[in-house]
């Protein structure tokens, strides 16, 4: 059987952790393909907050699109994927979705993911958050799109960042419906 497909894109926002954790995860998911958009201000701020270099990250996906190539697989439809998850989602990348400007091959694959019916999982990332950052997320929203900020779950009782991060991005993964066992469940309150 064929494995199934996920776009990860990695926009310009604070929180590169979040995308190259998914990357790194589902690497151990023969089941699962990658194809991966990383925007030229991702590929900055991977050097600023992390020490992953962009080729290695890049090296963590199956199939590597630059954002400028409108003409990629992921750009159609008729290509099939489970979804699309955008980790970090900017607020530039945000807009751009929640108004259809497909200017480059992020926005596009995730334009295509709405129009086909398809999961596409933002995580925004930004705070504080004014009135057109909230208005963008409904609109966002309104058109289908999952909007799924990186909050961390306390009742887990992380001992460690590396542990918030992949909790959240398990999470992620069973939310756009991959199964995985990167975080605790809720199994209730304690008696």
């Amino acid at each position: 059987m064929a494995p199934q497909r996920l776009i990860i894109a990695l926009s310009g926002a604070s929180g590169q952790i979040y995308g190259i954790r998914i990357l790194q995860l589902l690497a151990q998911t023969p089941d699962i393909e990658t194809h991966l958009v990383l925007s030229q201000a991702a590929r900055i701020t991977i050097a600023q907050e992390t020490d992953f270099a962009p080729a290695q990250v890049e090296a963590l996906a199956d199939a590597v699109y630059r954002p400028g190539d409108i003409g990629a697989a992921i750009a159609s439809g008729s290509f099939p994927v489970l979804g699309m998850i955008v980790a970090p989602c900017s607020i530039k990348t945000l807009s751009a979705i929640a108004h259809s400007y497909a200017n480059d091959l992020i926005v596009r694959a995730a334009d295509v993911q709405l129009k086909e019916g398809r999961p596409l999982l933002l995580m925004v990332r930004e705070t504080p958050l004014h009135l057109g950052h909230l208005r963008l997320m409904t609109q966002a929203a309104e058109m289908g799109a999952i909007i799924f900020p990186p909050v961390p779950a306390f009742y887990a009782r992380p001992a460690s960042l590396d542990e918030m991060v992949t909790h959240t991005v398990g999470r992620m993964l069973a939310r756009i419906g991959i199964p995985n066992d990167a975080y605790p469940r809720w199994r209730g309150v304690a008696r």
